[in-house]
């Protein structure tokens, strides 16, 4: 399996907070925007992840990030000079794919909940064909809108309908077979001039190859694309980190947890970071010396616990 992050676009909707940078290098909170969707594909066991983003905008990203080594990952980079639409990445990334699966993220989408990790892992590892997630909201007029039956079958998909058929919207989190990118270049502009993730997802609806999984209430979504939205993930993300003493999408405690990184690189990152809160939580996490009471830990953490 493959991953995807789509850190493109013009950030219009956040301007002028973006004219001089790429929305997803924003801080939410205490940490880049791009770390919270790359987070997630880390826990969900992808090692081998693309980012796609503007020319003038990539060389910031691998000035960030590398190329995932320090993390025990592999990040590689794609340029797209115009945002066509959420399928052209499969598009742009047909030589990373390959001949394997893809999971796409939108890098303005952040998740949270009890559980997570496990339910994305399950949907990854016994996914056949195509999976997206659906989530309840109060303005589903403003998504993409999936309606299913009672056995969660998906009938129908629409693209920011005028009367909703559910509250229920397709997030920006998509699980996809190798035909992603066959299916994508055969996609029309629509009316808005991007090619829609909508019909993608309904070329495999009408194969009758389309899953969708629903995320409860006790799951948050966000998309931080807005000044509002923005702000709001950023409490979220502040009053969840004091009120539990863990934090959200740090790359390397998840790194270090996960294997892929030793505790003394965990020390070391820690130590160039020690003036500021983040660098003294990777410290600490570094400093334990009670493993079994660093696993019990984490088996509390709703982003970290039930990987194993």
């Amino acid at each position: 399996m493959k991953g995807i992050i789509l850190a493109g676009g013009s950030g219009t909707r956040l301007s002028p907070s973006t004219d001089t940078i790429n929305k997803h290098l924003l801080a939410v909170f205490d940490k880049p925007m791009i770390y919270y969707p790359l987070s997630i594909l880390m826990l969900g066991g992808i090692k081998d992840v693309m980012i796609i983003s503007t020319p003038e905008d990539k060389p910031k990203f691998q000035e960030l990030l590398g190329d995932g080594s320090a993390l025990g990952i592999s990040l590689t980079y794609q340029e797209q000079s115009e945002p066509n639409g959420i399928p052209e990445a499969f598009i742009l990334g047909e030589d990373f794919i390959g001949q394997d699966d893809v999971t796409l993220l939108l890098g303005d989408n952040i998740f949270y909940g009890q559980g997570f990790t496990t339910l994305l892992r399950d949907a990854i590892n016994n996914h056949k064909y195509a999976t997206v997630f659906g989530y309840r909201v109060k303005d589903a007029e403003r998504f993409g809108v999936v309606e299913f039956d009672h056995n969660q079958k998906v009938i129908s998909l629409e693209e920011k309908p005028e009367e909703p058929k559910s509250d229920f919207a397709v997030t920006g989190l998509y699980i996809y077979d190798n035909r992603a990118t066959k299916f994508s270049k055969k996609l029309t502009f629509s009316n808005r001039r991007e090619l829609e993730i909508t019909d993608l997802n309904k070329e495999y609806l009408k194969r009758g190859q389309l899953d969708v999984q629903l995320l409860g209430r006790g799951f948050a979504w966000m998309d931080a694309g807005t000044h509002e939205s923005l702000f709001e993930a950023s409490e979220f993300v502040k009053i969840t980190q004091q009120r539990q003493g863990f934090k959200l999408a740090c790359l390397e405690e998840i790194a270090y947890y996960m294997g892929y990184m030793s505790r003394e690189a965990l020390y070391e990152k820690g130590k160039s970071m020690e003036k500021n809160d983040y660098g003294n939580y990777l410290l600490e996490i570094a400093n334990r010396t009670h493993t079994e009471q660093y696993w019990e830990s984490i088996d509390r953490n709703p982003m970290l616990g039930l990987v194993k």
